[in-house]
């Protein structure tokens, strides 16, 4: 081993040395920051993993077992196979594709249409008319459900209002009428979710260069061309984004359901979640086949949001 006094007569060791020296401390420091790091995101990874990761497992294994309440025995994917039997989830897929068919289309087109108008710079009390047209998305669920359903009750406001104006000469059964309560369930989700798509559009629009829209109209360029050759192509990552979470929010449409007309009449307006609702704790409970129409949802989220992705083009 080389002494002191020779590191000392031989400076580019000694310089070695030092550099190494700084190099160790440089390691340790960075190594330092990354624990630190990756202990701060272990707490996210370990509540993640536990509350959401965790259910989605247990609840595929409830899935494959059956029975009545705590008394599960294994039975396979024989449940899955009983989906397609179960005139009663067929009768709650064709009802919530129902509504997913018509109301999301429909919100998403009126939310566009709203963010246009709003965006305009020449408007007066935008804020007043944003602030108004998002307020339903903030209200209480069950609330808004509750008002629904007395406005669209027999007596309710709207039969008040339609007999007023002469457009109906007889009150409509709003909720005892299988087509008039899935129309009624539309536009109540309609109404609540509209304003909430319509900050996504606004906030696209806000970040399009005006001058795209100041060549269109120099050249000649309606205000409806603009919409569909400018602005549409332009938010069209929002537009899916919007009608993904569209998709997923209508498949799990539970409350209105259950608070405006609590499935009737007859399962015409119940939903695949107030259908595993009814088999968890209405009837007597069947976890494991509950579990499995839930899992259906995924599925049916899952082929929904590739095909929009394929419809909309996207390549990621």
């Amino acid at each position: 081993m080389k002494s002191t006094d020779d590191m000392l007569d031989n400076p580019m060791t000694f310089n070695g040395s030092s550099k190494m020296s700084k190099f160790t401390k440089v390691n340790r420091a960075k190594l330092k920051y990354e624990l630190i790091g990756w202990g701060f995101v272990a707490i996210a990874i370990i509540f993640i993993s536990l509350f959401s990761f965790y259910p989605m497992i247990q609840a595929f294994f409830l899935s494959l077992q059956s029975g009545m309440g705590i008394n599960l025995e294994f039975v396979g994917f024989d449940n899955y196979l009983r989906l397609f039997r179960d005139r009663e989830f067929i009768t709650a897929v064709r009802n919530t594709f129902t509504y997913l068919i018509i109301q999301v289309p429909l919100m998403i087109l009126l939310a566009l249409v709203f963010s246009v108008i709003l965006n305009r710079k020449d408007l007066k009390f935008k804020g007043f008319f944003r602030t108004a047209i998002f307020l339903p998305a903030i209200t209480s669920l069950v609330a808004y459900a509750t008002v629904f359903r007395v406005l669209f009750g027999f007596n309710g406001a709207v039969n008040t209002l339609l007999l007023n104006i002469g457009l109906i000469n007889a009150p409509l059964e709003w909720l005892t009428n299988p087509t008039l309560a899935r129309i009624t369930i539309i536009i109540a989700i309609t109404w609540r979710w509209t304003g909430y798509n319509m900050i996504f559009y606004l906030s696209g629009l806000q970040n399009i260069d005006r001058s795209i829209y100041e060549a269109a109209e120099i050249d000649g360029a309606s205000a409806i061309r603009q919409f569909f050759k400018i602005t549409i192509p332009m938010l069209k990552p929002i537009i899916l984004f919007t009608s993904i979470t569209s998709t997923i929010g209508t498949l799990q449409l539970f409350d209105e359901v259950v608070n405006i007309t609590n499935g009737g009449p007859a399962g015409a307006t119940t939903t695949i979640s107030h259908y595993i609702y009814n088999l968890s704790f209405v009837r007597t409970p069947n976890f494991g086949y509950a579990a499995t129409v839930s899992y259906a949802i995924v599925m049916m989220i899952m082929v929904l949001a590739v095909i929009q992705f394929k419809v909309a083009g996207d390549k990621s």
